[in-house]
């Protein structure tokens, strides 16, 4: 993009020059850096990027079809950022967003992109952007995504994020996609286990997803009924564990079920090891089963597809009424939005209350 031109000029200049118009002397539309645009916006890209959650279909279902009853056209980028450099493209009408509501993941795809991260690259991305006349971009995804957009928002281009993550640790809204159906995974497995592990008086480390946040440990935890929840930001150590374990058997429970954050320092694979380590002083041992990338395959819950309709429909109407650079989410039941810049620059709180909550409710 040529210095000092605003990312609409850039994109009536690619247009024309592919045209080869010329202006009333014969020459390029080089006098297009002084020309004022004013039109409406005409069409606009999708992307997801991150990690995939059950919802994200739904969201760019919405997108397509609130984008094409606006009498827009709509691109789906393949494979996140790195698509969006490389220029991978394709026109999605309303039937290209059918019966994809209902599967898991996202049918964009997803991928890392380094480049990206580079001014250059990202100077590539807008000029893809530019050369194909796309005016806008929702970007659905969580942190790293919301940082690129934020990127792209910095640089002058239109964009609004879509909150998608089922760590829900993204600021600026108190759900995001996904989170439902990965706790409805989580407490189906922690249900099962709990059968088995009354069965043979046996206690589990049941490891779920977060990276660095405890949330879904934390909400799968009350929920299923947890006898310890050991989660980043308030850490357990493994003597407290046991001490824990010990006491509900004391009272006459069956089983203990400990539900751990994957980002918690003594995870369940250390949680685990040391158990087996000390069998013979504490008297027991745990069984360990980590959760892992089952926690985002699940075809997506009630709550998480029309979760992503709502958000996905909001992007477009922000979008349409020039409100950009921001993050729509759900905040106390209202669809709202977020600033960018204060949404990769703040960090999302977990309710310590619910931590409180969950001791009580163990006993």
């Amino acid at each position: 993009m040529i210095r000092g031109w605003t990312v609409r000029q850039a994109i009536v200049f690619c247009r024309l020059s592919a045209s080869g118009t010329t202006d009333d002397k014969g020459q390029s539309p080089v006098a297009l850096q002084k020309y004022d645009l004013l039109a409406d916006m005409t069409r606009i890209a999708v992307l997801t990027s991150g990690g995939d959650a059950p919802g994200i279909n739904a969201a760019i279902r919405a997108v397509v079809r609130t984008g094409v009853d606006r009498g827009w056209e709509v691109y789906g980028i393949n494979h996140g950022y790195a698509g969006l450099i490389a220029g991978d493209f394709r026109p999605m009408g309303p039937r290209d967003a059918g019966e994809i509501m209902q599967r898991g993941g996202t049918i964009l795809g997803s991928a890392r992109c380094p480049e990206f991260c580079t001014e250059a690259g990202r100077k590539k991305a807008i000029e893809s952007m530019a050369s194909r006349g796309v005016e806008g971009l929702v970007v659905i995804g969580g942190n790293g995504s919301q940082t690129g957009s934020h990127a792209l928002a910095e640089m002058g281009f239109p964009v609004v994020g879509v909150a998608s993550t089922i760590d829900n640790d993204l600021y600026g809204s108190d759900i995001t996609i996904g989170v439902d159906t990965a706790l409805n995974i989580a407490l189906e497995a922690i249900d099962r286990l709990k059968i088995t592990a009354s069965s043979h008086h046996r206690g589990f480390l049941v490891e779920t997803m977060g990276r660095n946040c405890g949330y879904l440990a934390l909400m799968a935890g009350i929920a299923g009924g947890a006898e310890a929840i050991v989660i980043p930001e308030y850490e357990m150590e493994p003597e407290g564990v046991a001490e824990v374990i010990h006491s509900a058997y004391e009272r006459g429970k069956p089983h203990a079920i400990v539900v751990v954050a994957e980002g918690a320092h003594y995870n369940a694979e250390r949680l685990g090891r040391y158990f087996q380590e000390h069998r013979d002083r504490l008297g027991f041992d745990l069984r360990v089963t980590a959760l892992g990338y089952v926690q985002r395959g699940g075809a997506p819950t009630y709550a998480d597809r029309m979760l992503g309709t709502r958000l996905g429909a909001a992007a477009v109407e922000e979008l349409a009424a020039g409100r950009c650079g921001v993050l729509v989410g759900m905040r106390k039941n209202e669809r709202a939005t977020t600033p960018l810049g204060e949404v990769v620059s703040s960090k999302k709180p977990l309710d310590e209350n619910l931590l409180r909550l969950a001791g009580v409710l163990a006993k």
